[in-house]
């Protein structure tokens, strides 16, 4: 235990342990105050500076594209003619569930509408031609992409050139240098772990609210929807903990599980919802339109603001995922030790955005198909109330075996969340040690520790009752540093790799 205290890092454990405790404080002490100061700080950011976010999220897409298909792809993330340490499903499973908390059901359900009511829909067209459309656009190419490029980065950093410190400072050392020990890669390892926490925060904010309503709907008694989100949020760290303790093995496992209920999931809407045709055809139209538009749609910043549509979504999607860049890229390098540039990236692809894109047809396409047939009104709920927990809720009521399908969305958001947070659990310990060699890991203590660190910020923000935007607005701010330490990672991949490829 003393030598693994040593082994610590005790700046960057503790300076976020601290400063997420006393957000915590204010934001429970003071909500209104501090949600007014999130959206002003977010209007700075997300609206007088959002061109900064779309142009690195098309440029690091294009980046992987030119990584995976140029002489970088060749590159084996590890020995030359190792083997994959994981079989593809087992590997995509944990990529997979690690890069996508429960919020992909929550956003599958209901992200549709939250485009249908939008005005720029309307300036685009009809609902049935974009509302579908957006969300495969927000959740696919350019969001994966921040993900497997620096998948490939720190792969290489950790299975090639075999480094001992696992952070982002370190993925950065073939240009910043000797500076990485300095001042310069502290802070971007202190920036790394507050994006890490704003990212848990949002995460586990935005969906954990529908698990507490599928609870008093189950069992049909009037439930306090904050306390019994935060059991909900104990029960899940219980759960992602036990898993963590027990190592990749346990990590692994859950994962596999996860994908099952996931799958099941989708498959039970699709065969059994009466939507089928519906569901395939807007899907594939969906598809072949967002690949179409995909340039447009990445460049559009609406400068005369007649919707702020660009600045509302597209880039809260890319901070919110520049945020989760911290960790998932992360778990996804250490665990693709094995396969080449190439594969890992195309493979990340295929599975993961293939797997995402599967999501939002099926869910997301069900409750507009009943829309657009009259079968049920969905959008005049939603104006009526704005509780999209509760018209998830409502959505479902319309599947055949309502009950069992709410059951199932619960225990696959708790998986979901499980397979997620143990990944970043193990991710956040790394960052605690000074170094750590090929195959060690932290001591349980730091784990547990980062464990208990993850819930604090979003058990802080459901009792401030942060609407969507302010949680939206948490990860734009912390994203932007983090944005500029992404191209920096991306642009020190291509160097060291370069030089790598130079000497063999």
């Amino acid at each position: 235990m003393e030598r693994g205290a040593k082994k610590i890092d005790w700046t960057i454990t503790l300076v976020p342990l601290g400063c997420i405790l006393a957000l915590s404080a204010l934001f429970i002490a003071f909500p209104a105050q501090s949600n007014e100061a999130l959206g002003r700080i977010r209007a700075l950011f997300g609206d007088t500076f959002g061109v900064y976010y779309l142009v690195i999220g098309l440029g690091v897409f294009l980046a992987s594209m030119f990584a995976a298909f140029s002489k970088y792809g060749d590159i084996v993330l590890g020995q030359p003619g190792e083997k994959p340490a994981y079989s593809f499903f087992t590997w995509g499973s944990m990529m997979f569930t690690a890069g996508l908390a429960a919020d992909i059901l929550f956003y599958s359900f209901s992200e549709w509408i939250l485009y249908a009511v939008d005005p720029h829909i309307a300036e685009l067209g009809s609902i049935q031609d974009w509302a579908s459309v957006y969300p495969i656009f927000h959740w696919s190419l350019i969001p994966w992409g921040f993900y497997l490029m620096l998948a490939a980065a720190f792969g290489f950093m950790l299975h090639v050139r075999r480094r001992e410190r696992q952070r982002y400072s370190e993925a950065c050392r073939p240009i910043l240098g000797g500076h990485t020990d300095g001042l310069p890669g502290r802070l971007i390892d202190l920036l790394a772990v507050f994006a890490l926490l704003a990212g848990t925060a949002t995460t586990f904010s935005l969906a954990t609210p529908l698990m507490a309503g599928i609870l008093e709907e189950l069992f049909r008694i009037p439930l306090d929807r904050n306390t019994v989100t935060v059991l909900i949020l104990v029960v899940t760290c219980a759960v992602y903990t036990y898993s963590l303790l027990h190592g990749f093995r346990g990590i692994s496992l859950l994962a596999k599980s996860c994908i099952y209920l996931f799958f099941g999931l989708l498959a039970y809407v699709l065969l059994l919802g009466g939507e089928t045709r519906y569901i395939i055809e807007t899907g594939v139209e969906a598809l072949g339109r967002m690949v179409q538009n995909f340039f447009a749609l990445a460049t559009f910043t609406d400068p005369l603001r007649t919707t702020s549509f660009p600045q509302n979504w597209t880039i809260f999607y890319w901070s919110y995922w520049m945020v989760w860049c911290v960790a998932a890229p992360f778990f996804i390098g250490s665990i693709s030790k094995g396969r080449t540039v190439r594969q890992t990236i195309l493979g990340g692809y295929g599975f993961g955005v293939g797997s995402t894109v599967v999501s939002f047809i099926v869910l997301g396409n069900y409750s507009l198909g009943r829309q657009v047939s009259g079968a049920a009104d969905f959008i005049a709920q939603y104006n009526e109330t704005g509780d999209l927990y509760r018209l998830i809720i409502s959505m479902i009521r319309t599947l055949p075996g309502a009950q069992f399908v709410l059951a199932l969305v619960l225990v696959t958001m708790v998986a979901f969340y499980a397979t997620s947070f143990d990944s970043i659990a193990l991710i956040a310990s790394c960052y605690s040690c000074r170094r750590l060699g090929e195959g060690d890991e932290p001591h349980w203590a730091v784990k547990l520790m980062w464990c208990l660190l993850l819930i604090a910020l979003p058990i802080a923000l459901v009792f401030s009752e942060s609407s969507m935007a302010n949680l939206q607005s948490v990860s734009i701010i912390a994203a932007f540093p983090i944005g500029a330490v992404i191209v920096l990672i991306a642009a020190s991949f291509f160097k060291d790799a370069g030089v790598y490829l130079d000497q063999r």
